[in-house]
C-alpha cells in the first residue's frame, strides 16, 4: 500500500497531495492518506467520488485521521 503524509497540513493541501500521488498510481492500487485536519473526512470522500476512487476507510487514531482508498479507472 502506499502512503502520503498530510499531517500538519490545512485544507486544500492534504486534497491536493492525495491526487498528486495518485497520478503516480494505476487503477486498483491503494493509498492511505494520514491527515490531522478534520476536514479531510469530508473533502477527500468528494474528491474521490469526483474522480472515480473509493473511499475504503476512515479512521481516527490519537490525533490522526486515516483515509484508506483504492484508486480508480481514469
Amino acid at each position: 500500500m502506499h502512503q502520503v503524509d498530510a499531517r500538519r497540513l490545512l485544507c486544500p493541501m492534504p486534497v491536493i497531495r492525495t491526487q498528486d500521488a495518485v497520478r503516480d498510481l494505476e487503477p486498483g492500487d491503494e493509498l492511505e492518506v494520514i491527515c490531522t485536519d478534520p476536514g479531510v473526512k469530508h473533502d477527500i470522500p468528494v474528491w474521490s467520488r469526483i474522480n472515480g476512487h473509493e473511499v475504503l476507510e476512515i479512521r481516527e487514531a490519537d490525533d490522526e485521521i486515516i483515509v484508506h482508498l483504492r484508486v480508480g479507472e481514469r
